[in-house]
C-alpha cells in the first residue's frame, strides 16, 4: 500500500466520492471551504499497484504556533475498494505514520461505520463514542417510502398537504437564503446547539459550478408569512440535511413535515439516493429526534472516535 498527499485533483476525488456515496466532510468541496475559513487540509491517497482503495480528507488544527497539531479525519476513510480488516488497520498506519505533519501530532480518525470485527481499528484506541443518525434510502418509491412513515409522522403529514402551506424553492444567491441562516444563529444561542460556521453555506455555494445542483432550500409560507424552511446539501448520489427552522405557526401546521417530504421528492429528481437528517440525540433533543426516527429512516449509530 502506498500513500500519497495532495497528489490528487478535485476532479479525481468528486468522481470517487461520488461513486461511493461518502459523506460531506469527505466532499472536496468541504475541505475546500474549510481551508478558505483558515484550517489547514490534507488529503491522502492510497493505491494498491494501480488500484486506488482508499482516500482520507483531514482537518489539520495546530497549537503552539505549528509546533503541535491535531489532524481529523471525519467520516473516512473512504474505502474505494473491498479490504479486509488486516488491510485496513494497514491503511490506518501508512496515514499516521506517513501525514505531513511535525512529530507532536494526535491523528484521529471517526469512521463511517459501524464497530465491527471488520473496523480495521482496536477498540482499546476509542475516545469518544459515535454518535446516531438517521438515514432515509430515497431511492425506493414515493408510494414504498409513504408506507414506511410511522403514523405519527404520515398523520401530521397528510394534515399539511390539506393546509394552506405553499413550499417554494429558494435561489442560491446569499440573500435569498439568508433569513435562513440568521434564524439558525438564534435558535443555535437558544438551544445550545453547535454546527457549521455560517459562512460555510456561501464559501460551499461559491465552490460550486452549478450551485442549484448541490443546494436546495426549501421554504414554506402561509399567506404572506414565511414560517418554515430547511436546507440540504448535495453530494454526489447522497444529500446531507444542514438546517432546519419553523415558527410557532409553522409547528402548528406540521411545516416541517411537507418540507422534507416535499424536499425527498426534489431530491430523488436529482438523482440523490441516500438522505442523511444528521444526529439525532433522544435525550437532549428528544423532539427533533421522534421527528427523525418516525420518517421509516435507518438509526446508525458509528463506531467513534480513534487515535
Amino acid at each position: 500500500m502506498k500513500v500519497t498527499w495532495n497528489a490528487i485533483d478535485a476532479a479525481t476525488w468528486d468522481t470517487h466520492h461520488a461513486r461511493m456515496g461518502a459523506a460531506l466532510q469527505q466532499d472536496w468541496a468541504y475541505g475546500s471551504c474549510m481551508k478558505t475559513l483558515g484550517v489547514h487540509v490534507l488529503r491522502g491517497w492510497v493505491t494498491r499497484g494501480d488500484e486506488p482503495v482508499a482516500m482520507a480528507q483531514f482537518i489539520v488544527r495546530y497549537f503552539g504556533g505549528q509546533l503541535a497539531s491535531m489532524a481529523l479525519c471525519s467520516m473516512g476513510p473512504v474505502w474505494l475498494a473491498t479490504l479486509t480488516a488486516s488491510e485496513k488497520k494497514q491503511i490506518y498506519r501508512s496515514f499516521k505514520k506517513t501525514i505531513p505533519l511535525n512529530k507532536l501530532r494526535l491523528v484521529l480518525f471517526t469512521p463511517a461505520e459501524v464497530a465491527s470485527n471488520d473496523l480495521g481499528l482496536s477498540p482499546w484506541r476509542r475516545v469518544m463514542t459515535g454518535q446516531s443518525t438517521v438515514v432515509i434510502d430515497i431511492s425506493k418509491s414515493v408510494d414504498d417510502l409513504r408506507a414506511g412513515l410511522d403514523r405519527r409522522w404520515r398523520l401530521p403529514l397528510s394534515h399539511a398537504e390539506k393546509s394552506d402551506l405553499k413550499i417554494h424553492r429558494v435561489g442560491t444567491n446569499p440573500g435569498q437564503y439568508r433569513w435562513l441562516l440568521d434564524a439558525e444563529i438564534q435558535q443555535r444561542e437558544k438551544r445550545g446547539f453547535i454546527g457549521l460556521p455560517l459562512q460555510f453555506f456561501d464559501l460551499y455555494v461559491q465552490s460550486r459550478q452549478q450551485p442549484s445542483k448541490n443546494i436546495l432550500t426549501l421554504r414554506a409560507d402561509i399567506g404572506r408569512d414565511r414560517v418554515a424552511g430547511m436546507m440540504f446539501l448535495i453530494h454526489g448520489e447522497s444529500a446531507t440535511y444542514q438546517v432546519g427552522w419553523t415558527n410557532e405557526e409553522g409547528r402548528e401546521q406540521n411545516a416541517h413535515h411537507l418540507i422534507l417530504w416535499q424536499g425527498i421528492e426534489e431530491l430523488q429528481s436529482r438523482g440523490v439516493r441516500v438522505l442523511d437528517l444528521g444526529g439525532v440525540n433522544t435525550i437532549r433533543s428528544a423532539g427533533v429526534a421522534r421527528f427523525k426516527i418516525s420518517t421509516g429512516g435507518r438509526v446508525v449509530t458509528y463506531a467513534g472516535s480513534y487515535f
